[in-house]
């Protein structure tokens, strides 16, 4: 089992910046692809940014290219999602989550949850 906490959401006016956190606890952080998921009110869960073990391999979600950053620190076993120039059509909440498969923007590819984090952004 790996447990996820996320934490740094909050309410923010367009073109401000956050930045999350997701601390891993339970199984070696390391051995997981490591990736931010956001859901929307009356939307699906769609897939923002994923980074792999070794931090060689990131992927974004195309409308937050250039503006949000992932990065890990496997020593902390930390994830981070450096979010910039926010806009409310980032407004949702953000979840940590983890996995071993190959194709990351599917979330029923990803084993593993945190329960989320409230991103608000206003205009």
């Amino acid at each position: 089992q790996v447990q996820l906490v996320e934490s740094g959401g909050g309410l923010v006016q367009a073109g401000y910046s956050l930045l999350l956190s997701c601390a891993a606890s339970g199984r070696t952080f390391q051995n997981y692809v490591m990736g931010w998921f956001r859901q929307a009110p009356g939307k699906e869960r769609e897939f923002v940014a994923a980074i792999s073990w070794d931090s060689d391999e990131i992927n974004y979600l195309g409308s937050v290219q250039g503006r949000f950053f992932i990065s890990r620190d496997n020593r902390e076993n930390t994830v981070y999602l450096q979010m910039n120039n926010l806009k409310p059509e980032d407004t949702a909440i953000y979840y940590c989550a983890a996995t071993t498969a190959l194709l990351w923007h599917d979330p029923d590819n990803w084993g593993y949850w945190g329960r989320g984090t409230q991103v608000t952004v206003s205009s």
